[in-house]
């Protein structure tokens, strides 16, 4: 190859578009859209064949050298690792697997489970293992969050006596204390108000309109819990309490998902509402799958309502401006501790009995105040890194996705080679999305990190 030729120096996508193409280099962060013309001649650049030389072919070198796609110099992919014991200073508490709901997709069957309930030594362990770790780290915050299994403010002494211990250590040594927590917010006024008062925020599952919510969200007695969790959130509009919302899709309501978030755009002040197609975990392992065509039409439809009352509505796998090779803590040493005191790596898997158990917990802490580590699991998590699993690395939505989940990996294809799922396509659909919207909000031509006149299109673009 002639080293004074043009030199093609990102890694780069060619997406169609019916038509057309898009032209995407994930990690110079730039896109364009393109003809076939414009794609084969990209394609001979790459492959060290030479391109007409006539004007069009110039104004295209000159646009790719504007990006960092052609003689940009090497590329630095997000990798980061994970080596020997972890030194998170950062701890999930599962507090409990008991719940005062019984929602009909409960990825944990809470309540139908063995109950554990944490002790508060044990949430104390825990805090003093992140503690130690930011004194020796030199960090300025530790972080307590809540979470997984069950409803964590029904372990009410545990939830409170843990927060006031970590504030208490915190502020001895000077440092910040963030804690936030997951909740149904089926709770009574005075747990909500220690909430507002306590912590930084919180993620509340709701699934929008009254009959939507409540054909899937019920009480342990079988009724509806939509009254209750919206007495909650007003609670938290009056005060202007941070938190956002979690909708679970299934695939009988798909249909009226865009109504929901209208109307919680129209009622509530949460200004980020997540939205994920129900997991065939739990109560909905044999039920029907909601990662359909249909989640992404109504996705579309409802992330426009979102975006005409200026929120931000998003699934968790599309999300175009993060680079990583992580989709979630799992493979970045994670640090949840069970009610048993099991050190998990992932909020799906919180009891020792679970079938997953031996992939996803890797370490105990001991009641002397130890923490043991199983280096052998924990560096087998660490391997599930987007970098590191083939079926990915021809995707263009890689360095944002970061791999997906690994649970539902694991639920979808068990132990053998990674796959794909079909969340694989809402993924790539919707980063599309993103990064068409990019182009658009960018003048419709190119999307670039870095400033680029879109007059440097070729004409036959």
């Amino acid at each position: 190859m002639d080293a004074t030729a043009p030199q093609v120096t990102a890694e780069l996508f060619a997406i169609p578009l019916g038509e057309s193409w898009m032209v995407y280099a994930p990690l110079r962060e730039a896109a364009f859209v393109a003809n076939s013309a414009t794609v084969v001649r990209i394609a001979d650049l790459r492959a060290g064949r030479a391109i007409p030389d006539d004007e069009d072919s110039a104004r295209l070198l000159e646009l790719l050298r504007e990006l960092g796609i052609v003689d940009g110099g090497p590329e630095v992919p997000p990798i980061t690792s994970f080596q020997g014991d972890p030194r998170p200073t950062s701890c999930t508490l599962f507090l409990t697997t008991g719940c005062n709901l019984r929602c009909t997709y409960c990825y944990a069957s809470a309540g139908d489970t063995p109950l554990r309930s944490m002790p508060l030594e044990v949430a104390q362990r825990g805090i003093d293992f992140i503690l130690a770790n930011a004194l020796e780290l030199g960090a300025d915050s530790i972080e307590v969050n809540y979470h997984g299994g069950g409803e964590p403010s029904l372990n009410w002494r545990t939830l409170t006596g843990s927060w006031e211990y970590a504030s208490g250590l915190a502020n001895s040594h000077g440092l910040l204390l963030r804690s936030a927590m997951a909740t149904n917010a089926v709770l009574p006024p005075e747990k909500a108000e220690w909430m507002m008062s306590h912590l930084d925020g919180v993620s509340v599952s709701f699934d929008g309109v009254p009959e939507v919510h409540d054909k899937h969200r019920l009480t342990v007695s079988g009724q509806g819990s939509w009254d209750a969790v919206c007495r909650t959130l007003r609670a938290f509009d009056e005060r202007d309490f941070n938190y956002g919302l979690r909708l679970t899709a299934t695939a009988d309501m798909l249909s009226r998902l865009p109504e929901s978030i209208a109307y919680i755009c129209e009622t509530f002040q949460a200004a980020k509402i997540q939205v994920e197609p129900v997991y065939q975990l739990g109560r909905w392992k044999n039920e029907p799958s909601a990662e359909t065509l249909e989640f992404l039409t109504v996705y579309r439809q409802a992330q426009a309502i979102a975006a005409s009352h200026g929120r931000e509505l998003y699934f968790s796998g599309a999300r175009l401006g993060v680079l990583t090779n992580h989709f979630c803590g799992v493979t970045q040493d994670s640090f949840c501790l069970t009610a048993d005191g099991s050190v998990s790596g992932c909020y799906e898997v919180f009891l020792e009995s679970n079938p997953l158990a031996k992939t996803f917990i890797y370490g105990q802490a001991q009641k002397s105040g130890e923490m043991t580590f199983d280096l052998p699991v924990l560096n087998q998590l660490r391997q599930q890194s987007v970098d590191q699993r083939p079926y990915c690395s021809g995707c263009f939505a890689k360095w944002s996705c970061g791999g997906d989940c690994y649970h539902k990996a694991l639920d979808v294809n068990g132990t053998q080679e990674f796959e794909g799922t079909d969340r694989c396509h809402i993924i790539r659909e919707l980063t599309k999305d993103q990064i068409l919207d990019r182009i658009s909000g960018s003048g419709g031509l190119v999307w670039s990190g870095a400033d680029v006149e879109p007059q440097l299109l070729p004409r036959g673009m």
